[in-house]
């Protein structure tokens, strides 16, 4: 690992009743053979489909109640904004407590409102104040849910494993996302919304049985921090004191907040530059999907998450945004899509799983609230900048300028982090292919003896 200080000393099973850390051979899907990890990833391949479903039904149904896209992007924000505002406060209580039982009362909560939901649409008795009510309650279930649903795969796999448990659970997400809207699109027109928030309530068994048939003594040790004061200020000076961590949260943020804004630049290319209509704006999103798939699926197969491939997955994003931006015809614009998304699943695996390699585990739950509210955060935030400059100056302009302001943090950020470890740039060649990389510094006193 080279990222930074704290990855030498990556959490380890610490306790006589730890298991221990075996020697596994890299491979794509290694992480699968840990029984606790097993159960809980087939659980998240069920409800991530189901939460899918559901955020189509959810947006149908508001639309089909008020006629308003407003409307529409109001449940968004409902749902967003309990991680803004509480995201940190998360953290702590995640850090606290037991995160195998804090998981079973999230999970539950968002069943159950899944259900609740459920019931008023099929009843004909739903209300758009109730789907806003349930959007919240979503949001605040995953202030918790999302550090401790992040953290806790340490606890399942060990440090050793943690990369490929990371990859495989964004793998298992983007399958989601691609059977999820596709599924909840058949039912909605089939048999109503109502049944999509069913299936979405009910796929929570999955999740929760994984957890309750799990081995409290295969799993590895983490000590919780103790009940006190001033342990979210704790937090924050901690990740102020580690450059590994604050620079690649920084970046996250950046990558986020000006280079994810696919909602406002991808139906503006395909209703306003191609005038193709909705269905090339499935297409676009589809194959986005696939290349974050396949980006997933080669981080989990690489085992490491280095600065470097952080850094030039950033450069490559925004790189290929700015490509993007130009491209003359649909088609190729299309397929354009599919390395965007897997330098953006590469970003968002290699920073996720660094972090928490970096990160003392009583300081887990923490930091992962940072980072999560930091890169869901940005997105909200960005939109608005974002559906101004495609306003202002077309959507083209919109979509490479929040590809040059990407890479441009990334180069950035490599260069600040070569700074503070004492790196410099160097440009050469390795076996006739060109070669970039940061080496260390030559000291003072042996350019002076070789001049």
């Amino acid at each position: 690992m080279s990222t930074g200080s704290g990855a030498d000393s990556a959490p380890a099973p610490t306790t006589h009743n730890s298991p221990p850390v075996p020697k596994r051979r890299s491979s794509m899907f290694s992480s699968l053979k840990v029984r606790n990890y097993r159960l809980f990833f087939v659980g998240q391949v069920v409800s991530n489909t189901g939460t899918w479903m559901q955020r189509i039904a959810q947006d149908w149904l508001v639309l089909s109640l008020t006629g308003s896209a407003t409307a529409v992007g109001i449940t968004t924000a409902l749902q967003f904004l309990p991680m803004l505002l509480f995201g940190l406060y998360g953290g702590v209580l995640v850090d606290r407590l037991p995160r195998r039982r804090t998981l079973l009362v999230t999970q539950t909560s968002m069943a159950l409102t899944g259900i609740a939901l459920a019931v008023l649409t099929l009843t004909g008795h739903v209300q758009v104040w109730h789907v806003y009510l349930a959007a919240f309650a979503v949001g605040l279930a995953t202030v918790v849910d999302n550090p401790a649903r992040q953290s806790f795969v340490s606890e399942m796999v060990g440090p050793d494993q943690l990369q490929n448990a990371v990859s495989l659970n964004s793998a298992n997400f983007q399958s989601a996302r691609l059977v999820g809207p596709a599924v909840a699109g058949l039912m909605i027109t089939g048999v109503g919304t109502g049944w999509a928030f069913l299936f979405n309530g009910l796929s929570f068994v999955a999740p929760i049985a994984g957890l309750l048939l799990m081995r409290a003594r295969e799993l590895y040790v983490v000590e919780r921090a103790p009940r006190g004061k001033g342990q979210l200020r704790e937090g924050l000076r901690y990740v102020a004191g580690r450059p590994e961590l604050i620079w690649t949260i920084a970046l996250a943020g950046f990558v986020s907040t000006f280079g994810f804004n696919f909602p406002v630049y991808l139906s503006a290319f395909a209703d306003d530059v191609f005038r193709a209509g909705a269905g090339s704006y499935s297409l676009f999103n589809t194959l986005m999907a696939v290349g974050s798939l396949a980006g997933a699926l080669l981080a989990a197969r690489r085992g490491t998450a280095r600065m470097r491939v952080l850094i030039a997955g950033a450069v490559a994003f925004g790189a290929m945004e700015i490509v993007a931006a130009f491209a003359p015809s649909l088609w190729l614009f299309a397929l354009l899509m599919v390395p965007i998304g897997m330098f953006g699943m590469t970003v968002n695996v290699t920073a996720n799983s660094s972090i928490q390699m970096s990160t003392d585990p009583s300081m887990r739950g923490r930091v992962m609230a940072l980072y999560m509210m930091v890169f869901m955060g940005g997105a909200p935030l960005g939109a608005p900048i974002a559906g101004w400059i495609t306003d202002a100056y077309g959507v083209r302009a919109g979509l490479a300028v929040g590809g040059a302001i990407t890479a441009a943090a990334a180069v950035t950020i490599a260069l600040v982090l070569a700074r503070v470890g004492g790196l410099r740039l160097s440009v050469g060649w390795n076996r006739g292919h060109p070669q970039v990389r940061f080496v260390p510094r030559e000291r003072r006193e042996e350019l002076a003896t070789v001049a």
